[in-house]
């Protein structure tokens, strides 16, 4: 076995043999590598004594963890200067939960082979905080892996920060990524309270780019003339160049589902390990659930910031063992996270900008495989392709066919969405209404905010199969800055406490109410739209939904 990518010209972990602390070597041989990879390689042969300075340039899913951690592990086991039992001896700084997680699990592979394994901790957001930080002071952890804004809570105590006072190694990894994404104060704030540089400490930064705010942080990280290593060509065009990329445009929001479903029934014939990004969390869940109900014949995973970490851990290591599947996926995979073999990314909806784009885009075609990427919007969205015509997105080349064939997945659509309970499908409509409401977009969307709410009501009920649009709160409504705008339905008492029967849309006997007019019924008593009541409730598919209070994310 190998590192990621091929073998060709690699070098063998056994030319280590001497040089790298052979219970390391162990370990890199139980972990099934036989070969370097070329970071690994340059890291372990060009860095002076494994404990200078430097600035290595290399993509994700490349082997950088192993090219930082086996040269650091080294240093530590042969006790250069090695802080007391207890302190803190590696420092590693990374964006992600996620990709902390993946590092520590790496760090505990490569030390499970000593006679007393190094302690490996890990200090991130969304976790408990107590408890990580009891097991962190009654534990001997030689090693941290942190995220900028928990490292820093735990620098804000004296008694924490005490254990991070003899450090031997900072090693910032996604070091572009991490501050390009708003950690850059976080950091610097970091570099004040940690011993200062003077003090010895070797700094290390690993980034696929250097943009201006790199050479920021390491002008403090690293000393005047470190060891500078780059594993991209010179002339090799960054992944969001190289892939090919596509747009459909969709007829109406309306036809979200049944085009997304065409869509993948076109690309699964090539493309067997799929991600899709939605432009909220409760969307995502939403085309989870919908997914599920057979609409693909591959598994479907789904991870987003609404699920606990147990549950978003679980799916991520499930997905990267997987070779086929479809995850549904919120931002909540930063760019630093690795899933191997993604052969094709879809955006449905807008991203926030061209960055987050180009970020999701980077989830293919990596470790040297090939990859696509495919967004869908509808027409008044197509402005982002105008706004980034610097991205290579030309049309999908089978924009016909999936539009033609997304009429016949519409009945299947329907059965999955009566399936699903209305709470679901609720916080998916408020969802999509707070994200147009608080990103700026509808400017450029050419859209006022009753033109959103009319837009949002289009999607529930000829989208999702709701009977009218799903009640939404007051308060919310007003957070959004949506007071007074017509179109939403007021939630009741009993609509907030769940004892609204889920009803399906469409069917025969059912009663309607004209809600896809922003101004139709003010009057009404339960808010901005008019209902046309002539009997019953209809006969629903779903039975009761279990409600609970809508949220605007």
């Amino acid at each position: 076995m190998q590192g990621p990518g091929n073998n060709d010209g690699a070098q063998p972990y056994a030319t280590m043999a001497g040089k790298l602390d052979p219970k390391l070597l162990q370990a890199v041989k139980v972990m099934g590598f036989e070969y370097m990879t070329p970071v690994q390689h340059r890291v372990l042969t060009e860095l002076p004594n494994w404990r200078s300075d430097c600035l290595v340039q290399a993509k994700t899913g490349t082997g950088k963890t192993l090219a930082f951690l086996l040269p650091t592990l080294h240093c530590l086991l042969q006790g250069h200067s090695a802080p007391p039992r207890g302190q803190v001896a590696i420092l590693i700084i990374t964006p992600t939960r996620e990709l902390a997680q993946q590092i520590a699990k790496s760090c505990d592979q490569l030390t499970s082979q000593l006679a007393t394994p190094r302690e490996c901790h890990i200090a991130v957001g969304g976790t408990a905080r107590a408890s990580a930080l009891s097991r962190f002071m009654k534990g001997a952890p030689s090693i941290l892996v942190a995220t900028p804004g928990r490292l820093k809570d735990y620098l804000s105590e004296p008694s924490t920060a005490e254990k991070l006072s003899n450090i031997q190694t900072l090693i910032l990894d996604e070091a572009d990524t991490m501050l390009e994404s708003g950690f850059l104060a976080d950091v610097k704030r970091i570099l004040q309270l940690i011993p200062p540089k003077s003090t010895g400490w070797q700094g290390m930064c690993f980034s696929a780019t250097v943009p201006p705010k790199v050479k920021d942080v390491v002008s403090v990280v690293l000393k005047p003339g470190y060891t500078s290593i780059s594993t991209i060509e010179k002339n090799e065009a960054p992944t969001h160049e190289r892939v090919p990329q596509y747009h459909v445009l969709i007829p109406s929001v309306a036809d979200t589902f049944t085009t997304l479903a065409s869509l993948l029934n076109l690309e699964i014939k090539s493309s067997s390990k799929i991600i899709v990004f939605g432009v909220t969390a409760n969307m995502v869940a939403l085309f989870a659930a919908a997914f599920s109900q057979g609409l693909t014949p591959l598994r479907v995973f789904e991870i987003h910031s609404r699920l606990s970490q147990s549950a978003r851990t679980k799916t991520t290591a499930q997905f990267k063992e997987a070779a086929t599947g479809i995850m549904f996926a919120s931002d909540v995979i930063g760019r630093g996270m690795d899933f191997p073999n993604v052969d094709l990314v879809i955006q449905v909806g807008l991203p926030s900008n061209g960055e987050q784009y180009v970020h999701r885009v980077g989830r293919t075609a990596r470790a040297g495989n090939d990859g696509r990427a495919i967004i869908l919007l509808t027409e008044a969205e197509s402005f982002f392709m105008k706004v980034n015509r610097h991205l290579p997105i030309q049309p999908h080349p089978q924009t016909d066919t999936i539009n033609a064939a997304a009429a016949s997945c519409a009945d299947a659509v329907t059965q999955a969405m009566y399936s699903i309970g209305e709470d679901t499908k609720q916080r998916a409509y408020s969802s999509y209404i707070g994200f147009f409401a608080g990103s700026g977009l509808l400017k450029q969307l050419r859209m006022d905010k009753p033109g959103l709410v009319q837009l949002a009501n289009e999607l529930a009920i000829k989208g999702m199969g709701c009977p009218e649009p799903p009640p939404m709160d007051k308060k919310i409504i007003g957070k959004m800055g949506l007071k007074g705008v017509p179109g939403f339905n007021y939630a009741t008492g009993n609509d907030l406490n769940g004892d609204r029967p889920s009803r399906p849309h469409g069917r025969p006997g059912n009663k309607t109410r004209d809600v896809l007019s922003p101004g139709a019924g003010q009057g009404d008593r339960r808010g901005s739209v008019s209902k046309k009541r002539g009997g019953g409730r209809g006969g629903g598919r779903g039975g009761r939904g279990r409600g609970g209070k809508p949220r605007a994310a």
